[in-house]
């Protein structure tokens, strides 16, 4: 027979191990879980008092003797012991050690308990990888805005853990979901609001544990447009401030500012100032503004300092009462000069302050004066418009006249009187020396035939002609009896034909008609002569 020191013998094995069938089936063990590499104690049943005699076994495919409370027999492994006589600790557990356990105890007979251990590994370790576009020196990932980011987590863990993924921005936490097996995600076109905190959870569903991981990432996008550079005046000073803009980035960019030509480094801030001596007319000065994520070449831009150009009226007009308005033109201008009016004779380097009497407005680059209500002795002078900024300074001067004011009325009708006497000298002197000019200009303007008008006159003068010859013809008559040896004399109406023929434009009846009329008087002359010779 048997001691009670040695083992069981296999027909009591083989019914252990029906009778642990049927436990294990109908679902009356207890389960355990315990970590990979840590310490386990298995309760056997749940028994308070005093216990019988214990011994702990192994199911596999036949049950596997591992150790008792009685002395004499020896454990299987140094990793099992008994924990108040009764409880089975295991030291170190390893993935082997998951399976079924059976506490036999010998108490008023004979009592089984059945012990499922499993063992959970994990989650120690996870690994997150995101598809960003760089890294900066502390570790933080960062993407392009409107870019697609790849999401991926994975845990060593056994079994698999389940994996969540949890996105923090300014806001309280919101999941992206968990999913047992597929642990990778994609965010399309990403924007400003998902950078933040992305963090991966891994849990394990035996033991519970957890661990996560969290990454921040940042969402960058370059300025959409090129910079902009531009001079002005310092509020504070009269130095000039260089100012080179290239919003809508996100981080802010980086600048450096040159002189150009040369490329000398002034400064590599958005803002720069420059002092008088680096101040000339034309200079250049070149901005290249550089951003993490793009273009590589960087974006720049160029600006040109130059002093004002003025351009004025030199001379102006208002009279006494009246409103006058002097003009003051600035270009090329880099940067906008200040315009200032002053008076270089009555108030000398004075300037002119805006009231009732000076009106002064700007619209850009162009400043008006207007003076109301001038006075001669007040207002008549030199006017000074004044351009000015840290490249230089330049001035134009305007003189205003000031007059009393003239009856414009009057003098235009002594203008007209003048010239209608004025023509009508003229057209008498020329109707006096030239009367076949005046008609030949007539005809023309009336588009008439220059005979036609002669024979008119010819007629008019003829019927004159013809009564004065009838009274000369009987005056001759009565003479003729008393001068019979003195010459004829020409009769008068032959010398008016001479010169009908003359303005009909009988060239050949017009010599002779000349000829004629000189005969005529020089034997006039002769006639008369003769007379006072003749004796009395």
């Amino acid at each position: 027979m048997a001691t009670g020191r040695g083992p069981p013998e296999p027909r009591v094995l083989l019914c252990l191990g029906a009778l642990l069938a049927r436990w294990v089936a109908a679902g009356l063990e207890a389960i355990i879980v315990g970590e990979l590499h840590e310490s386990i104690t298995l309760p056997c049943g749940n028994i308070s008092g005093p216990r019988g005699p214990v011994t702990w076994y192994r199911n596999n495919s036949e049950p596997v003797f591992l150790l008792s409370s009685n002395a004499s027999l020896m454990r299987a492994e140094p990793r099992f012991s008994l924990v108040d006589s009764s409880s089975l600790h295991i030291d170190m557990l390893s993935l082997q050690d998951a399976g079924s356990y059976t506490c036999r105890e010998m108490r008023n007979g004979t009592w089984w308990f059945p012990v499922w251990l499993q063992v959970a590994s994990g989650p120690d370790h996870i690994e997150v990888n995101i598809s960003a576009t760089g890294t900066l020196d502390n570790g933080t990932l960062y993407v392009v805005k409107g870019s697609q980011v790849d999401f991926s987590c994975r845990s060593s863990a056994q079994p698999p853990p389940m994996v969540e993924w949890w996105f923090q921005a300014h806001s309280s936490p919101e999941s992206f979901g968990s999913n047992l097996t597929v642990t990778c995600f994609t965010l399309l076109l990403m924007s400003q609001n998902l950078q933040g905190n992305y963090t991966c959870l891994a849990t394990s569903k035996l033991s519970g544990r957890q661990r996560k991981v969290i990454t921040e990432l940042l969402v960058y996008s370059p300025p959409p447009s090129p910079p902009q550079c531009s001079a002005e005046m310092s509020l504070e000073s009269s130095a000039l401030q260089l100012t080179c803009r290239w919003d809508g980035g996100y981080p802010d960019p980086n600048f450096l500012w040159t002189e150009e030509p040369g490329g000398a480094i002034l400064g590599k801030s958005k803002l720069e100032m420059l002092n008088r001596s680096q101040l000339q007319d034309g200079k250049k000065f070149k901005c290249v503004g550089s951003h993490i994520v793009g273009p590589e070449s960087g974006a720049s831009c160029v600006v040109q300092i130059r002093i004002p150009f003025l351009f004025s009226e030199p001379m102006k007009t208002c009279f006494v009462g009246g409103n006058v308005t002097l003009t003051c033109q600035v270009s090329e201008a880099n940067p906008p000069a200040k315009i200032q009016w002053l008076r270089n004779l009555t108030q000398p380097e004075v300037v002119i302050q805006p009231d009732s009497h000076y009106l002064i407005a700007q619209n850009g680059q162009n400043s008006t004066l207007t003076i109301r209500n001038c006075s001669q002795d007040l207002d008549e002078g030199y006017y000074v418009c004044r351009a000015e900024n840290p490249v230089g300074v330049r001035e134009v001067d305007i003189w205003l006249s000031v007059k009393e004011p003239v009856n414009i009325g009057g003098i235009v009708g002594t203008i007209v009187s003048l010239l209608l006497l004025a023509l009508a000298i003229i057209s008498g002197l020329m109707l006096y020396y030239s009367p076949v000019f005046c008609w030949k200009v007539r005809s023309t303007f009336r588009g008439q035939d220059m005979g036609d008008v002669m024979v008119l006159v010819e007629s008019e003068e003829e019927e004159e002609d013809e009564q004065e010859d009838a009274a000369e013809e009987v005056e001759e008559e009565e003479e003729e009896t008393e001068r019979e040896e003195l010459p004829k004399q020409t009769k008068k109406h032959g010398h008016i034909h001479r010169v009908t023929a003359l303005v009909n434009g009988n060239l050949e009846q017009m010599g002779n008609g000349l000829q004629d009329l000189r005969d005529d008087s020089s034997e006039q002359q002769n006639g008369s002569v003769r007379e006072e010779d003749r004796p009395v």
